[in-house]
């Protein structure tokens, strides 16, 4: 469902015949609609008397020249336009005439638009129809009102761009504030807040690459702090990368550790720049004593290290803490030293926390030619835990045997959970 039908279905506008009031000037769906609304309408319904749509005298204006331009007729389209000159609310509906479907309208709406960018019509009032000129350049006749009105805006000051980063339109907030990062119309510690607290996660990769820009023109803690305490890897990984630049390498050290990836690769590369090695971190990590082992340890091991370094991952399969538990699985697999460990890694299906159980699934589906059929059936029981049940399922399945899949789908077929029913009725569906 799009935002407009939304628009009609949650609160409907007020019929355009006989309200009379208009969108706001930045209302770009309320145009839009106004415009669609008034199209569709019978036609004798509306004023649409051709010598007063194309009447130029202030004197004689037709009294709802809204509703003309918006005319299924395109030549009353087309002679109601000037009205939407004289009458400055009705800008927004110029703007949506310059992307008319018929070729005189269109040439005629982006003639009066020329005029009005040479006469000078305020920054102002080219910010209040940038939602409208966005909108409409979502098709190709719309692109040449929003390239008029981008490059106005180019040299708009911040003032006049400040009321379209809080748009609730998303294409027109992001505009903004790509304008205000290309022309660095903020400071550092700006930018820095905005890339971590902003509800947009575009806009805070935008404020984030800007602070990065701009961080010599100010205190780099400015920037750093921010960036660094930020909930997007993104950012926080501009951040650490920004380490580098700032001279602060040993601080990316802690990021060895971070929840994301991404920012443990760039933790890792600043720290070399600086002539570390993040590896014997690691290892040092996964040797400390059993209360003293981070979690994301194994993982950044495996991210990095080597072939032998598994021989330091193996001893904490049985690491009482189940983040380092499940992340020593997954080194393993990463670094490809699971086909050993079989065993151990089936005993873990009966782990109990499910994180591990996940990861040790995914760990033996390349050896489930190594597994019990009649093991992984009987853990296929209506009376086991899901837990139980969900895994020794997938197992079967990826073993292929077409009459042990139709044995576990037939006890699976009334299970009480529903994704468990309905993989299990697709096994029987095709193994009949």
């Amino acid at each position: 469902m799009t935002r407009m039908t939304r628009r009609f279905l949650t609160a409907p506008p007020a019929d355009p015949l006989t309200d009379g009031r208009l969108p706001d000037v930045g209302d770009a769906e309320g145009w839009i609609a106004l415009d669609a609304e008034v199209r569709w309408r019978p036609w004798e319904e509306l004023p649409a008397d051709r010598g007063r749509a194309a009447s130029t005298t202030p004197a004689t204006p037709p009294e709802r020249p809204e509703l003309l331009l918006c005319h299924h007729d395109g030549r009353i389209r087309e002679a109601a336009l000037p009205h939407a000159v004289r009458d400055r609310r009705l800008l927004p509906l110029l703007v949506i005439r310059c992307a008319d479907w018929a070729p005189p309208v269109r040439a005629r709406a982006r003639e009066l638009f020329a005029g009005l960018l040479q006469t000078g019509l305020a920054a102002e009032a080219m910010a209040a129809l940038a939602p409208v000129a966005l909108r409409m350049a979502r098709g190709e006749r719309g692109v040449y009102v929003r390239d008029a009105v981008v490059e106005r805006l180019r040299a708009a000051p911040y003032e006049v761009l400040a009321p379209l980063l809080s748009s609730e339109d998303r294409v027109v907030r992001r505009f903004a504030w790509r304008l205000v990062a290309e022309r660095r119309l903020l400071g550092p510690a700006e930018f820095a807040r905005s890339a971590a607290e902003h509800p947009d996660q575009a806009v805070r990769t935008l404020c984030a690459d800007a602070a990065l820009a701009v961080m010599d023109e100010g205190a780099p803690g400015e920037v750093l702090g921010p960036l660094l305490a930020s909930r997007l890897p993104m950012v926080r990984s501009a951040g650490v990368t920004a380490l580098r630049r700032a001279g602060r390498v040993v601080e990316a050290e802690p990021y060895l550790l971070d929840r994301s990836g991404l920012v443990r690769a760039c933790a890792r590369y600043v720290l070399r720049s600086g002539g570390a090695e993040p590896v014997l971190r690691y290892r040092e990590w996964c040797v400390a004593g059993a209360s003293h082992v981070p979690p994301v340890a194994p993982l950044g091991l495996a991210e990095c290290g080597e072939r032998r370094d598994a021989e330091l991952l193996r001893p904490l399969l049985d690491h009482p803490v189940a983040g380092v538990r499940a992340r020593a699985v997954v080194g393993l697999r990463l670094l490809d030293a699971t086909g050993g460990e079989v065993e151990r890694l089936r005993a873990l299906l009966d782990d109990p926390a499910a994180g591990v159980v996940r990861e040790a699934v995914r760990a033996l589906l390349p050896y489930t030619s190594r597994l019990d059929p009649d093991w992984l059936l009987g853990r296929v029981d209506a009376a086991l835990p899901r837990q139980v049940r969900q895994p020794a399922f997938r197992l079967l399945l990826a073993q292929g045997r077409p009459g042990v899949c139709r044995a576990a789908a037939l006890r699976l077929a009334d299970d009480p959970l529903p994704k468990l029913r309905e993989r299990a009725a697709r096994v029987l569906r095709e193994h009949g």
